[in-house]
C-alpha cells in the first residue's frame, strides 16, 4: 500500500484490482440474477417446507396470487396462513389502467413481460458468471493476501465486535487501513456462506444434475425444500446488499466509492501514510 499525506488525513491504496473487479461483477450479476429470478420465479410462486417436495402437496407457507371479490380482482400474499392485500403491487398488478393477474410488477422482473424461457437465459448466464467471479475472487484473494488480511477475522478483531457494535449503533465510524469485525463477519458471511449455498440451491433445481448427484437434493430434504432456501438466501442477500448502501451513505459516501473505484481511500487525521511511494503491483 501506498499513501499520501493530506490534512484531511492520508489517502492508503486500500482495494486492490482484483477485488474493486470483482465487486462491480458481483453487482451486476446480482441484479440481473434477482429480476430474472423473480421472473422466473412467477412460474410457481409457492415456497414449500417439508420432505415432501411435490407441487402436490398442500405444505406451502408462502404465496402470491390473486383472487375476486365480488367482481372485483385483489393481489394477496399469504404467509404462513395469514393473508395480506397487496393489489397492485404483489399479486394483481395495474397494467394500463386495468389489474392483471401478476406475481410481480414488470419493473420487478426480466424481461418485463411474461417470458420464462428468456428469463431462465438470463439468469443461468448471470449464475455462471457469479461463479466463475467467485473463483477468481478466492483466487486472487489467496495469492494477494486479501483474504487473511482483510477478511478473515482474527480473535484481537474479535475481542472488538462489543464497541464495534455500539460504534456502528452511534453512527460514529473510524476510517482506518482495515476493515472493522463487523465488516470482516459480514464478507466473510456472504462470501463463504450465503453466495456457495445460493449456487448449490440454484444446482438442486437442475434436472442434469438431480440425475449425477440425486444425493445433493437429499441433502437439502427434496428440491422443493432447496428451492425454498435458495429463495430465502436471495433475500438474505438483498438485506445485505441494502445495508451495505446504508453503511456506505453513513461512512461517507464519495470517500467510500473513491475506494471501490479507485482504490484509494481516505483515512481519519493520525494515521500515518504508507511508506512505499506507489501502490504494488496488482495481482489479479
Amino acid at each position: 500500500m501506498a499513501g499520501v499525506k493530506t490534512n484531511k488525513g492520508p489517502l492508503i491504496y486500500r482495494q486492490k484490482l482484483a477485488t474493486r473487479i470483482t465487486h462491480w461483477l458481483w453487482v451486476i450479476c446480482l441484479f440481473f440474477l434477482l429480476l430474472s429470478g423473480l421472473q422466473i420465479f412467477m412460474a410457481r410462486p409457492d415456497l414449500y417446507i417439508g420432505k415432501q417436495s411435490g407441487f402436490a402437496f398442500d405444505n406451502s407457507f408462502f404465496t402470491i396470487g390473486a383472487a375476486f371479490e365480488g367482481s372485483a380482482m385483489r393481489g394477496f400474499t399469504e404467509i404462513f396462513g395469514y393473508r395480506f392485500d397487496t393489489t397492485g403491487w404483489l399479486g394483481a398488478i395495474w397494467v394500463n389502467g386495468n389489474l392483471q393477474g401478476k406475481s410481480f410488477p414488470g419493473w420487478l422482473t426480466i424481461p418485463s413481460y411474461r417470458d420464462l424461457g428468456s428469463g431462465r437465459v438470463v439468469h443461468f448466464f448471470f449464475a455462471w458468471l457469479l461463479v466463475a467471479t467467485l473463483l477468481g475472487w478466492l483466487i486472487s484473494s489467496l495469492v494477494n493476501g486479501h483474504l487473511r488480511r482483510d477478511i478473515l477475522p482474527k480473535p484481537s478483531d474479535i475481542r472488538r465486535i462489543g464497541p464495534d457494535i455500539a460504534a456502528h449503533a452511534r453512527l460514529r465510524f473510524s476510517h482506518g487501513r482495515d476493515y472493522n469485525v463487523l465488516q470482516k463477519l459480514s464478507y466473510a458471511s456472504v462470501l463463504f456462506i450465503a453466495l456457495p449455498l445460493i449456487i448449490v440451491t440454484g444446482l438442486c433445481m437442475s434436472p442434469g444434475v438431480n440425475a449425477m448427484m440425486p444425493w445433493m437434493v437429499d441433502l437439502f430434504g427434496g428440491r422443493q425444500t432447496a428451492r425454498t432456501i435458495h429463495f430465502l438466501t436471495m433475500l438474505a442477500l438483498v438485506a445485505f446488499v441494502f445495508v451495505h448502501i446504508v453503511m456506505v451513505l453513513a461512512a461517507g459516501p464519495l470517500n467510500e466509492i473513491r475506494s471501490i473505484v479507485t482504490g484509494w481511500y481516505r483515512t481519519d487525521p493520525g494515521l500515518e501514510p504508507d511508506p512505499a511511494p506507489a501502490p504494488e503491483p496488482e495481482t489479479t
